[in-house]
């Protein structure tokens, strides 16, 4: 297949672990706005390929990556309680209000106050209120918690909870996710126009960090991988012209772990996860593909010589060695350079050999 054309599923990148969320450390202490400022990051990197932790933004490692801005504010357990209890006693409120009316009613039938009445009425309108503040939490979603502007913590725990009625919640997936990129066009370190896409898996870590450090977690997501991959791809040459060099096409498990790495420095501010990333399409551009492909077979073709030539010289060396050690015939340096050149020519020629009957010697 002409390396030219489209190279699906080149390389794997890194997966990056996560913490889960802890609850709102005691004693921790909040800023203006009620976000939290201490306290342990979440959904920082676990383990890479070869074991240790994916560099971070400013580590050596991480070097020529760039440096995010720091999260202000860290996801936290927001204080909830179960649902099946809030929803009993907001039931009975309206169950007990209900039955004040009608027994304030009577009293006020009876020349009495309608006090009754109106406590009645105020017990159904708080249940109702109270029971605004339930919520129905999914496996793979979570709640933000907000009062008054304020963060106040995460609803993570999936089920019927509920929190302060006063407070507003917002629904965030933290479900595994693909974003794919659509095919680029860049050129490669040597200039030359090159043709890539890449597909990352995402998730949302830190919800926090999701909701109120980026505009739109979703479109960011979007565009710095987008940034990311341009920036992987202007730094390497499509094929290496030296064996030692890194290219896109041959070191593809090595090019993608960089893109990982590049990936979580550019997202990490919000809160999002790369579980992995990997090219899916890798191609020289429709207007050099041609001129490539006739630069790569004419680099196979020599790569191709170059190997029989080693190995029908170690033929000829072999054959001589056996000659002279088994003393089958003499066999002077003149003999010996007619043999090689004879050798070399059958072994090396693309083309049956003719055979040559030499009637007199090699002297005459």
């Amino acid at each position: 297949m002409s390396s030219s054309g489209s190279e699906s599923g080149i390389g794997g990148g890194i997966g990056a672990g996560s913490a889960s969320p802890a609850g709102d450390p005691a004693g921790e202490g909040q800023g203006d706005g009620g976000a939290p400022t201490t306290g342990a990051p979440i959904g920082a990197p676990a383990g890479t390929p070869g074991g240790g932790r994916a560099p971070r933004s400013g580590d050596p490692a991480a070097e020529g990556v760039p440096e995010m801005p720091r999260p202000r504010v860290r996801e936290f357990a927001a204080h909830s309680v179960g649902g099946g209890l809030a929803l009993l006693l907001t039931l009975v409120g309206v169950l007990a209000g209900v039955a004040m009316i009608p027994l304030g009613a009577a009293v006020a039938t009876g020349g009495g106050q309608p006090a009754l009445i109106i406590l009645g009425v105020v017990v159904i309108l708080g249940s109702i209120f109270a029971m605004s503040g339930l919520n129905t939490v999914a496996p793979g979603e979570a709640r933000v918690v907000q009062l008054f502007g304020r963060y106040r913590g995460t609803i993570r725990k999936d089920g019927l909870r509920w929190v302060n009625p006063l407070t507003s919640r917002t629904r965030i997936s933290t479900r595994v996710r693909n974003h794919e990129t659509p095919v680029l066009k860049v050129n490669d370190a040597y200039g030359n126009p090159i043709e890539l896409a890449a597909v990352v898996v995402w998730r949302v870590e830190d919800t926090a960090q999701a909701t109120f450090e980026v505009d739109d977690f979703k479109e960011f997501v979007s565009t710095q991988t987008e940034a990311a991959v341009r920036h992987i791809a202007i730094e390497y040459p499509y094929d290496a012209h030296d064996e030692e060099g890194l290219s896109l096409r041959g070191n593809a498990e090595e090019i993608t772990q960089k893109l990982a790495v590049e990936l979580h420095a550019r997202i990490e501010t919000a809160g999002v996860q790369i579980i992995e990333s990997r090219f899916t399409h890798l191609a020289y551009a429709p207007e050099i593909a041609s001129a490539m492909l006739q630069r790569q077979q004419a680099g196979a073709v020599v790569a191709a010589r170059r190997q029989i030539v080693d190995g029908a010289v170690g033929m000829v060396e072999a054959a001589i060695s056996r000659i002279t050690e088994q003393d089958i015939v003499e066999l002077d340096q003149e003999r010996k350079a007619a043999m090689v050149s004879n050798l070399m020519v059958v072994l090396c020629g693309d083309r049956a050999a003719q055979p040559v009957l030499n009637t007199g010697t090699l002297y005459q």
